[in-house]
């Protein structure tokens, strides 16, 4: 909590308390059992946790990045799955807010900032993952209505939730071409694929999203014809520090429980906590939390202000905290010995739920071309 104000520290306590108490001793069930935990997630949002950086008028918190990063950084030592979605949940929300005209704030927002109904973000294609702007789904307007064809891949919540953003080609090839538009669950020729068996992020369901013939009404795009690769991207540089939030949280409940293990278990006579070269491990582990922690807060306010260099500190925030708390994580289950490898200890799914972070909302290569983009065109 250091250099938090106040009611920032208050937001923190609040949300690990939430974690503490709702989150982590359900944290291995919803895993093993791939429990989308519908009523805890309503639960947070009665807190604030719907809608964070949504405005306050549609049901949203109004808070900033960094309180957001906070907040989910918090949420997340409790259960990094579940946080990582409703990050994915709130990223949805605040596009709408922020790109979708008075009367489709107020008929989507505030059932969703409640998390009475739960968003999902289709921009991934089978084709086109780390080339959004190559993607085929195809909506051809035919007077008040677009026809919405093609198929979105790995989406996070998808077939449980309930709005759908989505990204579609309305226009010619490039990211000129591409509209957004917010479909209904229920819309006819909307279809799932099977949920995906994933490694970690258990307690979301993944599923492919299919739409053959949709029928999409004109009111329900989101700002102007051609303006949906924009308003992805826009929304990507909020998501990457989100799951950047989500990769320190876990990665701080990994240093605690390192810290616990290591002064507990006794080998050769003695606790390992007496152990140098452990010690030193650890404080290698606090040291890179710490520094990616202050890196995502510095990227948070950036991007709060508005300022030039935000996409690039956002990149350099979600490719350093990703993969440094990624390595905190499984150094911590490396500590824990044979025992950091059986389910019964957490670190395991920490290490599982977080190695997919490094993977999407742009992947840890496509952070270096953006950051070296930047850097190159001076």
């Amino acid at each position: 909590s250091a250099g938090l104000t106040e009611e920032q520290k208050e937001f923190q306590k609040v949300a690990l308390d939430f974690a503490a108490k709702e989150m982590a001793p359900h944290m291995a069930e919803w895993d093993e059992k791939e429990i989308f935990p519908v009523e805890t997630m309503r639960k947070a949002a009665q807190l604030g946790f719907g809608g964070i950086y949504v405005k306050p008028d549609v049901g949203g918190s109004g808070l900033s990045r960094l309180d957001t990063s906070v907040i989910f950084e918090a949420l997340s030592t409790g259960c990094t799955s579940t946080t990582a979605y409703m990050s994915i949940h709130n990223m949805c929300v605040w596009m709408i807010d922020t790109f979708g005209n008075e009367e489709q704030r107020h008929r989507f927002c505030p059932s969703l900032c409640s998390m009475e109904k739960f968003a999902s973000y289709c921009l991934t294609e089978p084709g086109s993952g780390s080339d959004a702007a190559s993607l085929l789904t195809s909506a051809q307007r035919k007077g008040d209505t677009y026809v919405l064809n093609g198929s979105k891949a790995f989406i996070s919540g998808g077939g449980d939730t309930d709005v759908y953003v989505v990204m579609c080609r309305t226009g010619g090839p490039g990211p000129k071409g591409i509209s957004c538009l917010v479909l209904e669950k229920g819309t006819p020729g909307l279809s799932f694929g099977k949920k995906e068996k994933k490694v970690g992020w258990n307690s979301q369901p993944t599923r492919a999203v299919i739409f053959e013939d949709c029928v999409v009404p004109v009111g329900n795009r989101l700002g102007a014809e051609g303006q949906g690769f924009s308003i992805a991207m826009k929304g990507l540089n909020g998501g990457r520090i989100n799951i950047a939030s989500c990769s320190l949280g876990a990665a701080h409940a990994s240093v605690l429980l390192a810290q616990e293990h290591l002064t507990v278990r006794k080998q050769f006579g003695e606790p390992l906590a007496n152990n140098q070269y452990l010690q030193f491990r650890l404080a290698e582990m606090a040291t890179r939390l710490v520094a990616a922690r202050l890196m995502v807060r510095n990227a948070a306010r950036a991007l709060q202000e508005g300022r030039e260099d935000a996409a690039a500190l956002c990149s350099m925030a979600k490719l350093f905290a990703t993969d440094e708390c990624f390595a905190i994580c499984n150094q911590a289950l490396q500590m824990h010995g044979g025992y950091g490898y059986l389910k019964d200890y957490a670190v395991q799914q920490f290490v599982r739920d977080i190695r997919v972070h490094q993977i999407l909302e742009g992947t840890n290569e496509v952070m270096r071309m953006i950051v070296a983009r930047n850097l190159l065109q001076g």
